[in-house]
């Protein structure tokens, strides 16, 4: 979904978040994920290097402050893939932020989705699954709600929502 944003959009910046988990085959330090040590992470929290931060599935996540604030003060759109309460957190940090919710067609059809990526054990499934439920219950609190059931027909609602909220707003005031 966002590389497809991405594409379309070259000008805009993909916030990349900080984690303790280790790398998925393909993923780069500092493109994917910022990968940090557990004990690194945790100074960093204590520091308040972190816009937001939240453990999930046993890893520590979060997006560091000052790489956001420099991004949004030089005017760039910048678009972040959180979980829920990521997302809340930002939105509270930047009230003006647009966020998305991108809701699976169904509990049946995410754990498919999570078990055809093979990057979990059946625990780590069955965690996930519980998580996805506890953060469907805070859908209603993002600005706009998307299926995710077709990933061409996703990026199409996807880039109509940002670009009405584009229309209300002005292009002064571009962040995601």
């Amino acid at each position: 979904m966002i590389q497809r944003l991405m594409e379309r959009h070259p000008d805009w910046g993909f916030s990349c978040s900080a984690t303790t988990r280790e790398p998925r085959p393909g993923e780069v330090d500092g493109d994917h994920y910022y990968f940090l040590s557990r004990g690194e992470f945790e100074r960093r929290v204590d520091q308040g290097e972190f816009l937001e931060h939240e453990p999930v599935h046993g890893n520590l996540y979060g997006t560091l402050r000052t790489v956001t604030e420099e991004r949004v003060q030089h005017g760039e759109t910048v678009i972040f893939d959180l979980d829920v309460k990521g997302a809340l957190s930002v939105k509270r940090a930047f009230p003006e932020a647009f966020s998305i919710f991108l809701l699976p067609p169904s509990m049946e059809v995410l754990e498919q989705r999570l078990r055809g990526r093979r990057t979990e054990d059946d625990a780590d499934v069955k965690l996930r699954l519980s998580r996805a439920e506890m953060e469907l219950e805070l859908a209603d609190r993002f600005d706009v709600r998307i299926v995710n059931d077709d990933l061409e027909q996703t990026v199409a609602d996807v880039q109509g929502a940002i670009d009405r909220r584009f229309r209300e707003v002005g292009d002064a005031d571009r962040e995601l």
